[in-house]
């Protein structure tokens, strides 16, 4: 770890994007990961951390303590979203099993002590549920304070949910979570403010076949070819792990947006909020008041950002209005051919 390094503490419900997430996250430098700790949505708590863990050892990465958290929302039943994911939340790939063991500790725990032992100095990133979060708040409701900084991939704001018409799956999991989370951010100071990447945002970074195809070459790894002519259910044939795991894991997720004419593509979520949080993506953001709607049938899970400051509420959260999918996947590339190289000898 530098001078420079980027303190990273994850929080993740992986799937198909927190695993390529995990990826560039792995292969960036100056990014130090302090610590994963794993909560139930795209699967059960228990598949997220078998999950991390294989992905973290495609990747090489052995030393990084990956804890269990929650396993069910605040207040309402698990749904998990299998049918988006596959049955291991990976899509069409199986990686070994991890050998090593998860962390003794909660992933609760892991959020409030890795705080205290560096105030100001780690980034909490969460690109699944809040659940973790919102209990680790409970503990230590300094903990606004103490972390250096904190994203999230969650929510939409003026724009179409991808769960209901107007809420974002993360969301949607836990509401509640997501609300305490939020409120838990009044009258921190601007500085400190949650960066959200809600789907406005990250539903732009539009993962297509040409992508892989890029990355495939970049890695020296034989052409991969996907197309949107593709039956369903094809497999990789590459040589290189890295490149074959994201093939199978990514093609699976191409064909759910295209059974919903959505094209063949994948909305790779995760990925533009880990950029945000190396400090890498390039965005703009606009302050709000942001809350979330937890009683109506009709608009539940919905994330309410008042921009114009009609509730007289100072804001607590930053929301992204712009950024570059190109440089996105860009940077994606060259990061993740570098790590496929190096996996590969």
């Amino acid at each position: 770890m530098t001078a420079t390094s980027t303190r990273l503490l994850l929080d993740v419900d992986t799937g198909i994007d927190d695993a390529v997430a995990l990826l560039y996250l792995a292969a960036a430098p100056d990014v130090h990961l302090e610590g994963i700790t794993c909560t139930a949505g795209n699967v059960s708590a228990l598949q997220v951390a078998a999950n991390t863990l294989a992905v973290l050892d495609l990747a090489g990465v052995t030393d990084v303590e990956v804890a269990i958290g929650r396993e069910t929302p605040l207040e309402i039943p698990l749904v998990t979203t299998e049918d988006t994911h596959g049955d291991q939340g990976l899509g069409y790939a199986v990686l070994p099993q991890a050998q090593r063991p998860l962390s003794g500790r909660s992933g609760v725990d892991l959020w409030i002590e890795a705080a205290r032992q560096n105030p100001g100095e780690i980034v909490g990133l969460v690109t699944g549920p809040l659940t973790n979060l919102a209990l680790a708040m409970r503990k230590e409701p300094d903990l606004p304070h103490l972390l250096k900084g904190l994203v999230i991939m969650g929510g939409s704001f003026n724009y179409q949910g991808n769960t209901t018409p107007v809420a974002e799956w993360n969301t949607h999991v836990d509401p509640h979570a997501a609300r305490e989370v939020y409120a838990a951010y009044n009258g921190v100071p601007e500085d400190k403010l949650p960066i959200i990447c809600a789907l406005e945002s990250t539903e732009r970074i539009e993962c297509r076949p040409e992508h892989l195809e890029r990355l495939a070459t970049a890695a020296g790894a034989p052409e991969e070819l996907l197309s949107t002519h593709d039956d369903d259910g094809l497999r990789s044939t590459s040589p290189n792990p890295v490149i074959a795991f994201l093939s199978d894991a990514l093609r699976f997720y191409m064909e759910f947006h295209r059974l919903y004419d959505q094209g063949y593509i994948a909305h790779l979520h995760d990925v533009f909020a880990a950029m945000v949080a190396t400090g890498e993506a390039q965005f703009t953001a606009r302050n709000a008041h942001v809350d979330v709607e937890t009683e109506s049938a009709l608009t539940f899970a919905q994330t309410v950002g008042d921009f114009a400051g009609f509730r007289k509420l100072p804001p607590n959260a930053r929301v992204i209005t712009d950024n570059d999918p190109d440089a996105v996947f860009e940077l994606m590339i060259e990061r993740i051919a570098a790590l496929a190289r190096r996996r590969q000898s």
